[in-house]
């Protein structure tokens, strides 16, 4: 008898393992049909120039995003004015001539001295392609005289490459500032468009959510509210949190550069602090073009820019972050490392700006469902 019952037991243990290996693999299958979905619906997009034609449907109408954004920012300190008894149109007001006012101040402190700091990197143009040329001069000789290769043949084709880079430069220069015009004119008629639409937005912002969610079946309106504010608690979070530490990275890489002797040192900062909004290799991206540049200078230079750039990266990943940040976005790197190949491939830089923040907010809409309806439970126990 108790053989039988330990054998009816190492049964029923085989057959739970059974199960379980089974569950895992359904698990997997799934994982990589939604893979493969995806993969054939980017193949499909791109084969239907969608992308293209969305990026371009963006683009006409980026002043209505820019308008809501900024209204979306500004609400909450409208409405705290506004509940002091002041009129919410008077509110608005005040809140755009402070930040008009600004901007103002901030644009006519720096445009002189950022013009003047690019016209010094314009002049080191040509001492810095010299010491380009001497440093790979010498790695070059440094690997013909371990290995007796003649490396003349590819000395030749670097120097070709480096004098057609500057060569190109000096052509193309006139043509490159009448674009970087046009992009600025052209970026600052989205801006005063999208400024103009946010000053009326705000108007009645704090009524735009009730109104849209208005148009919504009755049964969906409680979900859409907590959904909502979970969006706006994390998105004000983190758009808080990374211009505070822009900010701070702003300051201290354009003093510390400064002090390393690089002349253009704000718009290196600038350059830093920006870049910096990227997870992972944005520190890089923005870092190495101020080192090379200093080292072209100098070593000394070179080195004090080296030492900028890394104790900004100490403070910004184990003080800024963990301070600032905490832990807003709740995103694995891996997650966000395929979130920056994905969005970079398709939309460049500025969706590589864009990709974390996306990211968390389809994370936290489906975590809400998820949670709600126990989406992933469901599927794997029907199967």
């Amino acid at each position: 008898m108790f053989k039988k019952h330990e054998k009816d037991t190492l049964n029923y243990s085989k057959l739970n393992e059974g199960i379980n290996l089974g569950v895992t693999i359904l698990k997997i299958l799934f994982i990589l049909l939604i893979v493969a979905l995806v993969y054939i619906t980017s193949m499909l997009l791109a084969k239907w120039q969608v992308l293209p034609f969305i990026k371009t449907l963006l683009g006409v109408i980026s002043p209505l995003f820019i308008g809501i954004l900024i209204a979306w920012l500004f609400d909450p300190i409208v409405t705290k004015i506004s509940s002091k008894g002041v009129n919410r149109v008077l509110s608005t007001a005040f809140v755009y001539v402070v930040f008009l006012f600004t901007i103002f101040i901030v644009v006519k402190l720096m445009i002189p001295s950022v013009a003047s700091q690019l016209n010094d990197i314009g002049k080191q143009a040509p001492s810095f392609i010299n010491y380009l040329k001497d440093s790979i001069d010498g790695f070059l000789h440094g690997i013909e005289s371990s290995t007796n290769y003649d490396m003349a043949d590819i000395q030749k084709q670097v120097y070709s490459a480096i004098n057609g880079f500057g060569k190109t430069i000096s052509v193309d220069l006139p043509g490159t500032l009448m674009g970087i015009i046009k992009t600025f004119i052209n970026g600052s008629i989205t801006l005063i468009f999208g400024l103009i639409i946010g000053f009326y937005m705000l108007f009645d912002f704090n009524n735009v959510r009730e109104h849209l969610i208005t148009l919504l079946p009755f049964n969906w309106r409680k979900d859409a509210y907590k959904l909502t504010d979970l969006l706006n608690n994390n998105l004000r979070k983190y758009i808080q949190g990374t211009l505070t530490i822009m900010l701070i990275l702003f300051v201290f890489q354009s003093i510390g550069l400064g002090i390393a002797g690089l002349k253009a040192s704000m718009v290196f900062g600038l350059f830093c602090a920006i870049t910096n909004i990227i997870p992972y290799v944005g520190p890089y991206i923005g870092g190495i073009p101020a080192i090379l540049v200093g080292f072209s200078i100098s070593p000394t230079t070179g080195i004090g820019c080296l030492i900028s750039v890394l104790i900004a990266q100490l403070l910004e990943s184990y003080l800024l972050q963990p301070v600032v940040m905490g832990k807003t976005m709740k995103l694995h790197p891996v997650t966000i490392m395929i979130g920056l190949l994905i969005f970079g491939h398709y939309f460049g830089i500025i969706g590589m700006l864009l990709a974390t923040p996306i990211i968390s907010v389809v994370k936290t809409i489906y975590n809400y469902f998820d949670n709600k309806y126990n989406i992933f439970e469901k599927i794997f126990k029907n199967s």
